[in-house]
C-alpha cells in the first residue's frame, strides 16, 4: 500500500511540475504577442529550469528566444540560437522555422557583424 501512494504522490509531482512548465511557456507566448521580451526571456528561464528532463519543449523555447532578440535587434545573437535549433534538432518543425529565419536575416543583411575588433595594449 506504501509503495502505491509513493507513486501516486511522483506521478501527481510529474504533473504539476509539467502543468508549470506548460504555464510559464504560454505566459512567455502571450508577453511576445504584447512585446515584452524582458517578460519572456524570464519566463522561458523558468521553463529551462523545469523542462530539463523533457528535452522535446527546448526547440521551441530556443525559437522563441530567437525572434525576441531579433526585436530587440540583436540579430547575431539570434542568429546564432536558430544555428543552434538547426545543428541540435535537425528534424523538428523549428529547425525549419529557424532555417527561415536565418534566410530572412540573411537577405536582410543581419548576419554580418560590424567591424571586427582592433585590439591594442593597454596604456602604461
Amino acid at each position: 500500500m506504501r509503495i502505491v501512494m509513493i507513486l501516486i504522490v511522483m506521478a501527481a509531482l510529474g504533473g504539476c511540475t509539467r502543468w508549470s512548465m506548460n504555464s510559464h511557456l504560454n505566459n512567455a507566448n502571450r508577453a511576445y504577442a504584447q512585446g515584452d521580451c524582458d517578460a519572456v526571456m524570464y519566463n522561458l528561464s523558468k521553463v529551462d529550469r523545469e523542462s530539463r528532463s523533457r528535452r522535446y519543449v527546448q526547440p521551441e523555447v530556443s525559437m522563441l528566444r530567437g525572434q525576441c532578440l531579433e526585436r530587440q535587434k540583436l540579430y547575431l545573437d539570434a542568429m546564432q540560437t536558430y544555428q543552434f535549433i538547426v545543428t541540435q534538432y535537425p528534424s523538428s518543425e523549428y529547425a525549419y522555422r529557424a532555417q527561415a529565419r536565418m534566410d530572412t536575416l540573411h537577405q536582410l543583411g543581419h548576419d554580418r557583424g560590424g567591424q571586427p575588433a582592433v585590439t591594442r595594449p593597454a596604456p602604461l
